[in-house]
């Protein structure tokens, strides 16, 4: 008996929550997970037929869906960020997108044997790698600093420059076969460009005004958008057949690089439109995928595939590597990381469809091709990254340090204080003023939720192994527990006692968060704020033979309290309870401790007072 229409719709939505938190459990590209579950629902079991189910909506429904991903892909390309990202990440998207385009072009056309277009397409469409297949693999094997920063910001600037060039490559095609001559093929290239570019650019303009100016209520921004985003891509598809792609991408860049815009929560309010929308998406576009067209392509497939891995990609990264410090062994390892992702899958099946209905030849082997390459780097990458990085040695060693959540004054005591000793911090809060301060204190910090996509995607965790909770929102404070107990452990999560007991009973039952709270002697926020509002400072102390732990307690009369130690061999571990805390002489405490009266400071500037290396408070 055929499903119901409901019962297919119900299906889709379940198979992509499923097929997320496969990926979220596993720590692999949610992609992968997404395309096998379309194709089992496709041609393995004939539950989903797409064509039937949707009919007529079918080719609308993804041009929108493609217009979300173009558009919120482009919201991320800030012109400084490319400016600030060294020579390496620089040379990269300028070589490596021509080097790609041209060696998958010239691979499809001659190995395969399609059409110029076809392989044009499939070029351009090659090009792009993405920051949501590259951050998981990043988080899951810890490359070296410096490989994980080049890999990170090449998939997010690639991201929106492939997305542009393939739709400019496609709006080139598609008008040189409308134009009976050379020159009214030009005239229809250059009336594409010119409304992708215009309305682009005074619809993002007009749109971040509108959110800088707070012309829309707060509740409107995301959904208010949203909206503006996809009238304006059909208004200029009418103006210009097939200009909408061209302009929501402009629209996007132009919005990510307007002062004062608040783009950041268009980014988070797209993490739930993804989850139902985008993951939705990726199943239909796999369960169109025939296991017969994969067949026609043949032998020449891999040739293809390895063709783009181990000759486009080498020479792109060679190339871009002159004149840089990248290593043999770093260049090697770069080599080998360059998979596909969403935007391609999501492109090369929306382009295919158009292709096909204006009758170009060789149209129908464009998504198999790219879906093999996807399938084929995201498996064979994420599964080899790691061994790979062992054996070329540029693995990051055990992350030792701290994530610390929340920007307020105590959080950047203790993250001033973990950087004089090269502990990695990184700070994050909600709180623009908090982070602002931060930042002028010259502290690394994260604006927004810490446990959105967007956090996942763009929040540098190089050498980031713990995360310390110094936050006074509570709601957060769980949500972050949960959410860093599954990357960083159970044993590498520190939170801070909840003042209110009420509070601490009813987490009793939820054994994550309880078992990472009482950091610090036990100590509340309230109780922090209240100590460093009576001028407490933070002071690094050196023990030794002649200056005991016993000495130090003493000498502050026991109100000092000791935040982090460092042993002998230089791991930093913070402090749970001071009553079983026995550290060694040769030990380093880290603590929080009160004024000291005028006289006893003097003393101590004299060389009067007890033996204790300098403890700088941080001011």
């Amino acid at each position: 008996m055929a499903a119901s229409t409901a019962l297919i719709l119900a299906g889709i939505g379940v198979t992509s929550l499923l097929c997320q938190w496969a990926a979220w459990r596993v720590r692999m590209p949610a992609i992968l997970f997404l395309l096998a579950g379309g194709i089992i629902a496709g041609p393995v079991v004939g539950f989903l037929r797409p064509d039937e189910v949707f009919g007529d909506l079918l080719f609308p429904m993804i041009s929108l869906a493609v217009a979300i991903i173009l558009f919120e892909g482009s919201l991320t390309l800030r012109y400084e960020e490319i400016k600030d990202h060294g020579k390496m990440v620089r040379n990269l998207i300028p070589v490596g997108t021509i080097v790609t385009c041209t060696v998958g072009t010239l691979a499809a056309r001659w190995v395969l044997g399609v059409s110029w277009e076809v392989a044009l397409l499939f070029g351009a469409i090659s090009v792009v790698t993405g920051p949501t297949v590259i951050a998981p693999l990043l988080r899951a094997v810890r490359p070296t600093s410096k490989l994980a920063n080049i890999l990170r910001w090449e998939g997010i600037i690639i991201d929106p420059v492939g997305a542009l060039l393939a739709v400019l490559v496609f709006e080139g095609i598609v008008s040189w076969g409308q134009g009976n001559v050379f020159g009214h093929s030009l005239y229809i290239f250059g009336k594409t460009l010119l409304v992708g570019f215009l309305i682009g650019a005074a619809a993002g303009y007009l749109n971040g005004l509108a959110l800088r100016k707070h012309w829309l209520p707060q509740y409107l921004h995301n959904a208010g958008t949203l909206t503006f985003m996809l009238g304006v891509y059909a208004i200029s598809n009418e103006l210009a057949h097939e200009s909408g792609l061209l302009t929501v991408t402009v629209m996007g860049i132009w919005m990510a690089n307007m002062k004062q815009v608040p783009v950041e929560s268009i980014l988070e309010f797209k993490e739930s439109l993804s989850v139902l929308l985008i993951s939705a998406l990726f199943i239909i576009l796999a369960a169109r995928v025939e296991f017969a067209a994969i067949a026609d392509l043949g032998w020449g497939l891999i040739a293809v595939l390895a063709c783009l891995m181990f000759v486009a990609r080498p020479i792109s990264i060679f190339l871009s590597a002159i004149g840089t410090s990248v290593s043999l062994r770093e260049k090697l390892y770069l080599s080998w990381i360059a998979p596909r992702g969403i935007v391609a899958a999501a492109v090369s099946a929306l382009f295919a469809f158009q292709l096909e209905r204006l009758g170009y030849e060789g149209a129908e082997a464009l998504v198999p091709l790219v879906f093999m390459l996807i399938i084929t780097t995201v498996t064979l990458q994420s599964l080899t990254a790691r061994p790979i990085a062992d054996l070329l040695g540029v693995k990051e060693p055990p992350a030792h340090g701290f994530l610390i959540l929340g920007a307020n004054p105590i959080a950047r005591l203790v993250a001033k204080s973990l950087g004089k000793h090269d502990v990695p911090v990184m700070l994050t809060d909600t709180n623009w003023e908090n982070v602002r301060q931060a930042r002028m204190e010259n502290l690394p910090v994260y604006f927004g939720n810490p446990v959105s996509e967007h956090a996942a995607t763009h929040m540098d965790l190089t050498g980031i192994g713990n995360l310390l909770i110094l936050s006074p929102y509570k709601q957060m404070n769980s949500l972050a527990t949960y959410h860093f107990v599954d990357w960083f452990g159970d044993d590498s999560v520190f939170g801070l006692t909840e003042g209110d007991q009420d509070q601490r009973a009813r987490l009793q039952t939820a054994g994550k968060v309880q078992r990472t709270r009482g950091l610090f002697d036990g100590v509340s926020y309230a109780k922090l704020a209240s100590l460093v509002s009576q001028g407490y400072s933070v002071k690094t102390t050196q023990l030794s033979d002649e200056f005991s732990y016993q000495q130090f307690l003493d000498q502050y009369q026991r109100q000092a309290l000791v935040m982090f130690v460092i042993d002998s061999k230089e791991h930093i571990y913070p402090v749970r309870d001071m009553e079983t805390l026995e550290p060694e002489d040769d030990w380093v405490l880290i603590s929080l401790v009160p004024p000291q009266p005028q006289k006893e400071r003097k003393e101590r500037e004299n060389g009067t007072g007890n033996q204790e290396a300098a403890g700088t408070p941080v001011n």
